[in-house]
């Protein structure tokens, strides 16, 4: 056992430094001997270590398991799922991995949106920072751990978060499972059943019922510049795309024509390659939501030599590729960028985005029966 956690161990690490081998294709190319003399190195790792523990394990059956461990895991399986108290397996990043039914019907995620995403999205922003380092904290060991966070869904009703340490299988690495409970009401009473929290949650005010409205009213439009877009002409549909969302859903509208070699379509006259995410939302087709960004070079620099997320005072961003097909290529990366005192934007508004990326790339991608230039 000792020796099939260890082989899981450096089979994470090693998937971890190809992600980071991954990041660093962006590298100026005077550079690009260094990061072939890391990927050399971690081949001759692969072949030299992890080949023959593999082997090793393989010969002394540790790998693989019985029939009897895959039946239970599905049993396992089918207990967490049908769990009437939401569950989510979270990483100790806060990303989610496993999401129960309940618990994406208590979030108000779609089903499978929230798989790979931070769990602290469908929080409001004042808990994240906390909720975040609990986890961390339960993921190192240092025991179970509870506390009150509010849902974005449900801003006035506490929810209790109970933190706890998992090792699912013979994975290397600890998880944390979380159980989502409505705690207390503000008014100090006694707590809410699971099933009432429906009833008990506040109805939406007028707020949240105008951005509904206009989250629907976007989609309309964007279905309606597309479908009067001319057949075969991509960066028509593009631009028409840009200027559905610009000013009424986002202050900054980046459309990036192409995958592999992309061209800026609207807005700032910049180099798509020298924009990080851009650059990585293209090559692995993953959409990036960041409110507040951390790095604030990781939209790339602008001709002054100044990062674009600064110049821009950008607030919230949401870089999308343009994919009509799961398995399809990637027509094109959208970026949006929210400034100033504007709210950042929302899972909610991720979502639609997300829905709109994937016409926007078939509309793309249609031509005119005589083929695609």
């Amino acid at each position: 056992m000792a020796k099939t956690e260890e082989f899981g161990e450096d089979i994470a690490d090693f998937v971890r430094r190809v992600t980071e081998l991954k990041s660093a294709r962006s590298v100026p190319p005077d550079d690009l001997g260094t990061v072939l003399d890391a990927a050399i190195f971690e081949l001759d790792h692969v072949a030299e270590r992890l080949m023959p523990l593999y082997e090793q394990l393989a010969a002394d059956g540790h790998l693989g398991g019985s029939v009897p461990d895959r039946d239970e895991q599905r049993l396992l399986r089918a207990i967490f799922q049908s769990l009437p108290l939401p569950v989510a397996l979270v990483d100790r990043e806060s990303v989610v991995r496993r999401m129960n039914a309940a618990a994406t019907g208590f979030t108000g995620a779609r089903a499978g949106y929230a798989t790979g995403r931070p769990l602290t999205g469908f929080l409001l922003h004042a808990d994240r920072v906390a909720f975040r380092s609990q986890t961390a904290a339960v993921a190192r060991g240092d025991g179970d751990r509870s506390l009150t966070v509010h849902l974005q869904r449900a801003p006035h009703l506490p929810v209790r978060a109970t933190l706890t340490a998992l090792r699912p299988g013979a994975e290397p690495r600890t998880a944390v499972l979380v159980v989502l409970q409505p705690g207390t009401r503000p008014t100090g009473s006694r707590g809410v059943p699971l099933e009432t929290f429906r009833a008990h949650a506040p109805a939406p005010d007028l707020g949240e019922a105008t951005r509904h409205a206009a989250r629907l009213d976007l989609s309309d439009a964007m279905t309606t510049a597309l479908l009067t877009a001319p057949a075969g002409d991509r960066r028509a549909v593009l631009e028409r795309a840009a200027d559905v969302l610009h000013g009424r859903f986002a202050d900054w509208v980046v459309a990036d024509e192409g995958a592999a070699g992309q061209r800026r379509t609207t807005v700032l006259a910049q180099d798509p390659a020298a924009c990080p995410l851009v650059v990585e939302a293209a090559r692995g087709g993953a959409s990036v939501l960041q409110v507040r960004p951390e790095d604030p070079e990781s939209f790339g620099k602008d001709a002054s030599g100044a990062p674009v997320l600064v110049r821009a005072q950008v607030t919230s961003m949401l870089c999308v590729p343009l994919k009509g097909r799961p398995d399809g290529p990637v027509e094109g990366v959208l970026t949006l960028f929210r400034s100033g005192a504007r709210l950042a934007f929302s899972m909610a508004e991720a979502q639609a985005v997300d829905v709109m990326s994937r016409h926007i790339a078939l509309a793309m991608a249609r031509d005119t029966g005589a083929g695609r230039d």
